[in-house]
């Protein structure tokens, strides 16, 4: 900031804001999920809210994903922070007024290795969570014949939303209920003064007696120590949208063989090594690019297809068309017809070999929150209510 200029003060003024010149009690910098997971929590809890978001409108992570809320396929913390936030997108959904499709997940098993991998989730969880279908079944309720079926898993649970318009919805309803959300409003440093918190921004200063930083990937702006001792990385997605083969409708989330993997109630399974170990001796290009082969439908019919990984601080401009190749291939195999690709985008998250769940304290009266394992859909309306019995 350039000597002798004093910052001016942010207007933060909204229907049920205080004035101008005296301190909120909370601000969310982010309007990306996690950060309106706790502007919802905070609202509701009758405090005074402002979320600083340094685009005009939600381009992330938080829009760029499957609209996935896949709760019965976590473990451990996650999977008592998902049962939380099931419940908590179904209460905001008819609030905020955006569709939540209560059609659960197929998971799909296409080797006897993945069969018993269901078998073993289904045996630990019970029907509440995990109903077994048969080849047929799961054509009923997924409205496609999977070739080479041989068995599947309905997690009746599991939620879906669309993320385009749930999360600008979401936005407009808490502004609606007195959150000042400024977007357009870049935050460049974040300061403790006594018992508050200055937040200064390209459009002036914000006084708060909490703030909660909720930026995403980006965590190392700001607070790149916290971000090197957490071993923040940029996960980056290759994810197509593609016309759905003879109009197919899917009701469903479809997880596959390689996302036993990925999600951590699968992935502990006792057969789920097996399941690994096959795909390393027979597909390792898919294991070389962290492909996680899923779907989910969008309300116009475009199936949203994904998705590789690739983790590092600073990526390179320039994407390699191997990761969509692979995707179409596979895809194509598992709806048994060539794809047509309607959009491409990148993805980007937060990714961390440290911890599921970056919530850090550089100071009292501040916490540095990031999902660092690419379920903040899931999760975050769970976390949001402990990070800020912790602060408060």
């Amino acid at each position: 900031m350039t000597q002798g200029l004093r910052p001016r003060t942010l207007d933060v003024m909204s229907s049920t804001s205080p004035r101008a010149d005296t301190a909120v009690d909370l601000v969310v910098v982010g309007a990306g999920i996690v950060g309106l997971a706790h502007a919802a929590e905070a609202l509701d809890r009758g405090l005074r809210v402002v979320v600083l978001e340094r685009d005009e409108h939600a381009v992330g992570a938080s829009v760029r994903n499957f609209g996935h809320v896949c709760t019965t396929a976590q473990g451990g913390r996650a999977l008592d922070l998902a049962l939380v936030a099931r419940q908590t997108w179904l209460d905001l959904g008819r609030k905020a007024g955006f569709e939540v499709t209560e059609a659960g997940t197929l998971v799909l098993a296409r080797a006897e290795d993945e069969v018993a991998v269901l078998e073993e989730l289904a045996a630990e969880r019970g029907a509440e969570q995990v109903r077994l279908l048969d080849p047929a079944a799961a054509a009923e309720r997924s409205g496609v014949d999977v070739p080479d079926l041989q068995r599947a898993a309905h997690l009746p649970l599991d939620l879906r939303v669309d993320p385009r318009e749930a999360v600008p919805a979401l936005a407009r309803w808490l502004s609606e209920a007195g959150v000042g959300i400024r977007f357009g409003t870049h935050v460049g440093e974040i300061v403790p003064s006594g018992d508050e918190v200055l937040v200064r921004t390209g459009r002036g200063e914000v006084r708060a007696r909490h703030v909660v930083h909720a930026v995403g990937h980006d965590v190392d702006r700001l607070f790149p120590s916290l971000a090197e001792e957490y071993a923040v990385r940029r996960c980056r997605l290759q994810m197509l949208e593609v016309a759905p083969p003879g109009d197919v409708r899917i009701a469903p989330a479809l997880l596959t063989g390689l996302s036993m993997a990925r999600y951590a109630g699968l992935a502990a399974m006792p057969s789920a090594d097996a399941v690994a170990a096959r795909f390393a001796a027979d597909a390792p290009e898919l294991l070389a690019l962290d492909v996680n082969l899923m779907l989910t439908q969008r309300p116009d019919g475009s199936i949203v297809l994904g998705d590789t990984h690739h983790r590092a601080v600073t990526h390179d401009a320039f994407d390699e068309e191997t990761d969509a190749a692979l995707l179409l291939r596979e895809g194509a195999r598992l709806l048994g017809a060539p794809l047509t690709v309607r959009r491409r985008w990148r993805g980007v998250y937060a990714s961390s070999s440290r911890t599921d769940f970056l919530v850090a304290a550089p100071h009292p009266l501040v916490r540095v929150v990031s999902v660092t394992s690419g379920i903040g859909m899931t999760t975050s309306f769970g976390l949001a209510p402990t990070v800020l019995d912790q602060l408060l």
